[in-house]
């Protein structure tokens, strides 16, 4: 599948949206985050730093357009915006390839997730400026994946039967080998689904449980980390190729710049929202207090989620992978597969 760039659309979308004509270089950028989010401030700073330099970042983002979430990698390869923030399990629908970069259970601490992403990051650009003419400017997590649930759970053999909400397909192989069972539901479908009974439980960051109320629909954290909710800000290569190339390095500085942040970010936030979340000490602006319990995780879940992980994530999207591409195996066993000591047989 390809797409073509399409300046004209962006230009016409920014005028049907009011934004002013700016005489400086403009810079469209569409983004996950809101004003209420732990990353909106870090993505402000980067928009001034960019200023700075002489960018006129133009910032819209997915809720306000109404546009879907999983749409974000078409969208930055349409060059309907320069720039656009995507959340890589999701818009993994277009090349399980991608999918690789955290795939359930590989990487089960933010520590591991950044060498993992690391060892990925030259070959996931590569295919992503092959496939879809866009690459990745930044790369980092919004935290810890865990479980939250609404009724009692003290280990992993507890979602036995339950309804999990899924958002990526190795996670669902992962519900399914738990004897659980998969609901596929974007992020907003998720708080009502768990207050009807449709969900029993659903895996995502403190951050983005506390923010999005789930404690108000659960009772129960398992903060067993199965995957970190890798994000990647998206620049379309035809676009990035008319740039000077000083513009190019001013912008690649920034975006470094904003990617440790945020991956500092990651870990700071995910320990405040979730002492907020289970009524420990709580006097943040961002997240609410709340009384849910929680679980302790034991040594043989971990190792439960890693066996999985080996013995049937890997095996699935290897399979699903070299459908889409031939490689798929051999070059993710040579770059995380080799750093975290993991193979998939070919």
């Amino acid at each position: 599948m390809s797409y073509r760039f399409r300046p004209l659309a962006a230009f016409m979308m920014l005028a049907a949206l009011g934004q002013p004509a700016v005489a400086e270089l403009p810079v469209t950028w569409l983004s996950q985050s809101q004003t209420h989010s732990a990353q909106y401030p870090v993505e402000v700073a980067a928009f001034e730093a960019l200023k700075g330099d002489g960018f006129a970042v133009q910032r819209s983002e997915f809720q306000t357009l109404g546009l879907n979430m999983a749409d974000g990698l078409r969208t930055a390869s349409q060059g309907t915006f320069n720039i656009v923030s995507a959340t890589i399990g999701s818009v993994a629908r277009d090349d399980a390839f991608l999918e690789g970069l955290d795939l359930i259970g590989v990487s089960t601490n933010l520590d591991e997730l950044k060498v993992s992403v690391d060892a990925y990051r030259s070959s996931f650009n590569a295919r992503l400026e092959e496939r879809f003419g866009v690459k990745a400017l930044a790369i980092w997590p919004f935290g810890a994946q865990i479980f939250f649930c609404n009724q009692p759970v003290k280990s992993l053999d507890d979602l036995k039967g339950l309804k999990i909400r899924s958002f990526t397909a190795s996670m669902s192989t992962l519900l399914s080998e738990l004897g659980a069972n998969p609901v596929t539901l974007s992020f907003p479908e998720v708080y009502p689904a768990l207050e009807r009974g449709v969900a029993s439980c659903g895996v995502t960051s403190a951050t983005s449980a506390n923010t999005g109320k789930w404690p108000e629909v659960t009772s129960y954290v398992l903060p067993l980390s199965v995957s970190g909710s890798v994000q990647a800000h998206l620049v379309n290569v035809e676009w990035w190729k008319s740039l000077k190339p000083d513009q190019q390095k001013a912008m690649e500085g920034h975006f470094r710049a904003m990617e440790d942040k945020l991956w500092a970010l990651a870990v700071s936030t995910n320990a405040e929202a979730l002492d907020c979340t289970v009524g420990k000490a709580c006097e943040s602006k961002i997240y609410k207090p709340y009384k849910s319990k929680l679980v302790d995780v034991s040594d043989a879940d971990r190792a439960r989620v890693k066996a999985i992980s080996s013995q049937k994530v890997l095996t699935e999207w290897a399979g699903r992978c070299t459908k889409v591409y031939a490689d798929c195996a051999s070059v993710w066993n040579k770059t995380i597969g080799a750093a975290m000591g993991v193979s998939i047989a070919n």
